[in-house]
């Protein structure tokens, strides 16, 4: 089979495809022909060497296909399933220790920029039935994140109101999860046509960031002065201002990464602790958490955005793509 490999020292330019072997699964695996992949921030921080990764590492956490074969013991997969990867494969439901969190494919373990994978069962759930490959693989990172963020652990409610920032992976998949809900949601970007993509996927109100300084007191007007229940905080210490201004008290406010940069050290601590604010960490989600969004996905109709996809050989152009940062939606590897 071809893989791409991470050679290094690693960056973009020492991405190298290469022959690679799959072998039969063993009991209790699965082998995989992967039809599609995604991109999330963190396989261009892997790929750049700002997390660091063994020499060969095969990137891509996010990646779905079709079973080819079933070993030993396997009674929940067949061969022909349509399946997706899970990010964290030891966490299959409830509490799990940060520190067994520790073999995510595409970095440390390989991931799913190759033709084939034989995995244990259980590190796949099935896809969402009616969903291309492409559709499926963005939901790995990007749609368990936004799907534990709001419905896990913010037990989100018809009638909240969420903020989301942005028009990537997450925040596009917290809109309409929060939409299918039957949430109000307000949305932001610094670009015009990206505002007007995010009305056109459901966002009840939308505001510019970069023309809106002081976005958090906007939002605040927009739900008369009470604030936001939910904020998918995506931006990080550089817009969490702005986002606990945008909070109602006692709100949930996951913070998830940090696209806007680490110049800020610091938090309002003062209205942290007036408007009684749950800052919630939020890293992917369990199995268990994959399980229940796809079938949500496929009540509610739940088309993942795609902005765009490449061929294998050419995913250091799409990383570029992925870092110039004019995508709405998830970017998609077919393979």
């Amino acid at each position: 089979m071809k893989a791409m490999r991470i050679r290094q020292p690693a960056s973009l330019d020492n991405l190298v495809l290469e022959s690679a072997e799959a072998p039969a699964p063993g009991p209790g695996e699965i082998k995989v022909r992967v039809r599609a992949a995604s991109l999330n921030f963190r396989d261009v921080l892997v790929a750049t060497g700002v997390f660091p990764a063994v020499d060969g590492l095969i990137p891509l956490s996010d990646g779905a296909g079709e079973v080819l074969e079933v070993g030993a013991g396997v009674t929940e997969f067949k061969p022909g399933d349509a399946v997706v990867s899970t990010f964290h494969p030891a966490w299959l439901d409830g509490h799990m220790e940060r520190a067994q969190l520790t073999a995510s494919p595409g970095g440390p373990a390989d991931g799913f920029a190759c033709e084939y994978a034989t995995r244990p069962a259980t590190h796949f759930t099935r896809a969402p039935k009616g969903l291309s490959f492409a559709e499926a693989a963005t939901l790995t990172c990007a749609g368990v994140t936004a799907w534990r963020a709001l419905i896990t652990d913010g037990r989100l409610k018809p009638g909240a109101r969420v903020l989301v920032q942005g028009t990537g992976g997450v925040s596009l998949f917290a809109l309409q999860f929060a939409k299918a809900a039957g949430a109000t949601v307000i949305a932001t970007s610094s670009s015009p046509e990206k505002l007007e993509r995010l009305k056109a996927l459901g966002a009840d109100h939308v505001i510019n960031h970069r023309e809106v300084e002081k976005w958090g007191e906007a939002a605040l007007a927009l739900t008369d002065g009470l604030g936001v229940d939910h904020i998918v905080e995506v931006g990080g210490p550089n817009t969490m201002a702005q986002s606990l201004v945008a909070a109602r008290t006692g709100g949930h406010v996951a913070i998830i990464g940090a696209v806007a940069g680490f110049n800020v050290d610091t938090i309002p601590f003062a209205i942290v602790q007036a408007k009684r604010l749950r800052l919630q960490g939020v890293t992917v989600g369990s199995r268990r958490d994959q399980i229940d969004m796809v079938r949500a996905i496929e009540t509610n109709g739940v088309r993942p955005v795609i902005d765009r996809a490449f061929p294998l050989a050419d995913l250091a152009e799409a990383f570029r793509h992925l870092q110039a940062g004019r995508h709405v939606g998830k970017i998609c590897i077919d393979i």
